[in-house]
């Protein structure tokens, strides 16, 4: 059986033919359950979690803690080890500074890629500053994946932790993480891995990868904003200090001292995006009710066609248009600007980005300022992409 593209759209209602949304690297569209699953919460069941004894704060724990379990059993991991943050930037946050805490020493390194986006940099950075650690980076090399020639000699007996991302924002590059995790657990060197760009694309079993921390965002896999996943090894939070401090992540409290509840509740200090969760809970539901690889599939045509109609436009340049790449490709035009082209195509309801993506870096390696990006999904056609090149030869023409 082939993927019903058209059945499929029908559950979006902001997709229509006449908005082309290709912008899925930022944010995903919601389905009609997604939304009515928060709505629901909050007409049937508004009432804070892990808290009262009343019916409604009952009802709201549960769906709160069986999103929980939804989430882990999505990536195969426990439940406790599913630690609900507000987006995939806090996860690593949490991360940096709870390790930061207690188990940075002074001196201590930490690898990370030239093609990070701007949250899986700019917190390794500050710690770095905090903690006087030193921060090191793989470097990217000309084709736009990561030149890893030299990764024996990066990591030294200092290097303590690597954080990587597993699909590049940009390029669309999925990176070897199971090579590289499997090089640090040979060394006692912790991994993180930011999953926000693959989690709507690669099937992921944390058990399998044998990561230690493992992050991603609701919203980038049809759920709300303001919901984040940090996956842990029990082990390892259970040792973690929590840098946020507040209602629900104690056990007991008097004037002078403390005590920590368990994991995960001590890393979810205050009251927690619970109707975000129960959305992304139900994003997660929607999208297990699909056949995987007929998905992946029509996406995978969907992006070779769009490279194969990309490179016949006039000079045009991509950016990293490997086929085996995550549906994300990012382009210039000469003698056009990025935000000329973006706004132009918005007159023809073509919705894409423009500008670094938060990943400057990259953008530097190639000495440009900006860049527009096309990122696909599974509610994008063939069709739309035959449009935007229509709409791109004529914005060509018109700026010309």
């Amino acid at each position: 059986m082939q993927f019903e593209i058209k059945k499929f759209r029908e559950y979006f209602p902001i997709i229509n033919d006449k908005l082309i949304y290709f912008d899925n690297a930022s944010t995903t569209q919601k389905p009609t359950s997604v939304i009515e699953s928060i709505n629901s919460f909050y007409l049937k069941s508004n009432a804070n979690v892990h808290r009262g004894t009343y019916q409604i704060a009952e009802d709201a724990t549960y769906q709160y803690e069986n999103a929980r379990k939804t989430i882990a059993k999505f990536i195969n991991a426990k439940d406790n080890e599913i630690i609900f943050t507000k987006s995939t930037t806090e996860s690593i946050n949490l991360i940096a500074y709870s390790l930061g805490l207690n188990f940075f020493k002074k001196g201590d390194e930490i690898l990370i890629t030239e093609m990070e986006h701007h949250s899986n940099i700019i917190p390794w950075q500050m710690i770095s500053k905090k903690f006087n650690l030193t921060l090191k980076f793989i470097p990217l090399n000309n084709n736009g994946e990561l030149d890893l020639s030299n990764l024996s000699n990066l990591i030294t007996k200092n290097t303590k932790l690597i954080s990587i991302t597993h699909m590049s924002n940009v390029l669309g590059t999925v990176n070897p993480i199971d090579e590289i995790i499997s090089i640090a657990n040979k060394k006692n060197i912790l991994t993180l891995i930011d999953a926000a760009q693959s989690i709507s694309h690669i099937p992921i079993d944390v058990k399998k990868l044998k990561c230690d921390f493992f992050v991603f965002s609701g919203h980038k896999i049809m759920g709300p904003t303001g919901v984040g996943i940090l996956y842990g090894r029990s082990e390892i939070l259970n040792n973690m200090e929590p840098f946020l401090g507040g209602g629900h992540m104690i056990n007991d409290v008097n004037m002078d001292s403390f005590t920590y509840n368990s994991v995960p509740f001590k890393f979810e200090a205050g009251t927690p995006n619970i109707a975000q969760a129960i959305g992304l809970s139900e994003a997660i539901n929607f999208y297990n009710q699909f056949n995987f690889d007929q998905m992946h599939n029509y996406l995978d045509s969907l992006y070779k066609y769009l490279i194969e109609i990309l490179i016949s436009i006039p000079n045009i340049k991509l950016y990293s248009n490997n086929m085996h790449n995550g549906p994300v490709i990012s382009f210039t035009i000469e003698n056009l600007h990025a935000y000329d082209i973006a706004k132009l195509l918005d007159t023809y309801n073509i919705c894409l980005r423009a500008g670094h993506h938060c990943a400057q870096p990259i953008l530097n390696k190639y000495d440009l300022e900006s860049i527009n990006r096309v990122s696909l999904y599974y509610y994008n056609t063939f069709e739309e992409i035959d449009l935007l090149k229509k709409s791109l030869l004529k914005i060509i023409k018109i700026l010309s």
